[in-house]
């Protein structure tokens, strides 16, 4: 792939950090524990910037998250998002997790959004059933009118994982694997527990959670200008819509909190190049999987 469609963000500050990078091409990635090290410039940013939105505006955009999501997808349809087709790639447990050759899977992608992971993973793998859920009713709605989609091979259905029980769509103990791809950051630190909890009743014992999101000192979190932070590595976009950027350590405590065990968690550090526009920019993720025991103790 040609280097300069790496960096595929709209560079606006609204939405520089909603969108996942292509990550088939690794010449500028590396993993591990250790956290991003910031320039003096970047450190000193963060250290000025600790004014918090107010409190009043805080509950509204909890109140109204739903709604700004729904008007992201009203705005953008389904042309934001890239199609994820490196995720078998990042993640060999979505095909190594089969206990037999040609074993039908069932998957629950949880945070589907218009189907950009979805659907590739559908077209790459003919023995996978999917179970796909979003916060926004609009988003579903994209996902079900995709050429793509029929009900033998999926089941799309709006949800709010901190709330809704996963229960009343898909039965307990029943999922192979669950993605959760760029979904987590955008709920707010103290419900978070509350997804992984509803996503642990599906998943089957001993299967796996696997999980990217935005890590600590991504270049969009440095991107926030003042006014904009909510709390502790957690900020809101022009859009209303909100993003929180994980460590590892904070991860893997939520995980294990709820019963899960550690299996990887662990940094993606990446340069993505834009050679025509000359910029070259720090990109943070987390990638991990973490498992459900075998039995409860």
């Amino acid at each position: 792939m040609d280097e300069s469609r790496m960096f595929q963000e709209n560079t606006s500050d609204n939405y520089l950090n909603l969108v996942v990078p292509n990550c088939e091409n690794d010449a500028f990635q590396k993993k591990g524990h250790s956290v991003r090290t910031l320039s003096p410039e970047e450190a000193e940013k963060l250290a000025r910037d600790q004014a918090l939105v107010s409190d009043f505006k805080q509950l509204k955009l909890e109140k109204e998250a739903q709604k700004n999501w729904d008007l992201f997808y009203k705005r953008n349809s389904t042309n934001f998002f890239k199609d994820r087709h490196w995720t078998t790639r990042e993640f060999e447990d979505l095909k190594a997790c089969r206990e037999f050759e040609d074993q039908k899977l069932t998957i629950l992608e949880a945070g589907c959004g218009v189907g950009n992971c979805l659907f590739p993973l559908l077209e790459e793998d003919l023995n996978i059933f999917a179970y796909a859920c979003d916060f926004s009713p609009r988003a579903v709605e994209y996902v079900k009118k995709n050429p793509l989609y029929t009900i033998e091979r999926c089941k799309a259905f709006q949800c709010d994982l901190t709330k809704d029980d996963l229960l009343e769509n898909i039965p307990a103990d029943s999922v192979d694997v669950v993605t959760l791809i760029f979904v987590l950051s955008a709920i707010h630190p103290d419900k978070m527990h509350l997804a992984l909890q509803n996503i642990y009743k599906v998943l089957k014992p001993g299967k796996c959670v696997l999980f990217r999101d935005y890590g600590l000192y991504d270049h969009a979190m440095l991107r926030f200008k003042s006014g904009n932070k909510l709390g502790e590595n957690f900020y809101v976009r022009q859009d209303g819509t909100r993003s929180y950027f994980f460590t590892d350590e904070f991860l893997s405590h939520l995980f294990m909190a709820v019963g899960y065990e550690h299996v990887v968690n662990e940094y993606v550090l990446r340069e993505t190049v834009n050679r025509k526009e000359g910029l070259r920019v720090p990109r943070v993720f987390l990638q991990s999987k973490f498992r459900k025991p075998l039995s409860e103790t």
